[in-house]
């Protein structure tokens, strides 16, 4: 039997006690969705974030937003900078909305609240291992809340209107949070045309993150009054 990809995880969290319930959780339901979960590694800073992220590479950094020497924030635009294929999934009690949309728009693949039960952290962990884009549903309303209310002219550099009819449909599916090779199996397409797709519609809409993406396409595809 085929042995299940591994999903390395960095756990960065202030409290020592979280740290550990954390690893301690992860343990337990080390098997999920066809992949095993392993924590490689602990930070407590921003500073042991960049450390542990340049040193372990790992597929996931679960990220605290509340660090004591900055912002999870500064730590998830430093470590994606580097270029590599790290993701980061924010786990935190702030719910704050600027904060979401900050977390979001710098890249991180995911903003999840504590509350959150085990099963569905481990799912979560796997599916932004795998490049989807997960987002806490409690906050969903509140982001686009945000956006519609925001002086931020993302709508005036998003408008999908200026995409083709083919990378409309890509971006509402990255919106789902489906990754290329999803794509490109539901669309009948190879992976790389998805990607070439994918490229143009960051190049069109002067982004450069799926996360950004998808803001964009729920923000220009939410009702209008």
């Amino acid at each position: 039997m085929t042995p299940a990809p591994t999903v390395s995880v960095l756990i960065v969290d202030d409290s020592e006690l979280v740290r550990t319930g954390l690893k301690t959780l992860l343990d337990l339901h080390a098997e999920t969705k066809g992949a095993r979960i392993k924590v490689v590694g602990e930070g407590h800073s921003v500073a042991t974030a960049l450390s542990e992220a340049a040193r372990l590479k790992p597929d996931v950094v679960l990220l605290d937003i509340r660090l004591p020497d900055g912002s999870g924030l500064s730590a998830c635009r430093q470590i994606l900078a580097e270029g590599v294929e790290t993701k980061i999934l924010v786990l935190t009690s702030v719910i704050d909305d600027t904060l979401v949309y900050d977390a979001m728009s710098n890249g991180a693949h995911g903003y999840l609240l504590k509350e959150i039960n085990a099963q569905g952290l481990c799912e979560a962990i796997v599916d932004v291992a795998h490049g989807k884009f997960i987002l806490d549903p409690a906050l969903t309303s509140r982001v686009l809340n945000l956006i519609r209310n925001s002086a931020n002219p993302v709508s005036e550099q998003g408008r999908i209107s200026i995409l083709s009819s083919q990378e409309r449909r890509v971006l509402a599916l990255v919106a789902e949070g489906k990754t290329n090779k999803e794509v490109a199996e539901q669309m009948g397409l190879s992976d790389k045309t998805v990607k070439n797709y994918l490229s143009n519609v960051f190049e069109k809409l002067k982004i450069t993150r799926r996360s950004q993406a998808a803001v964009i396409y729920l923000e220009q595809n939410r009702p209008r009054p």
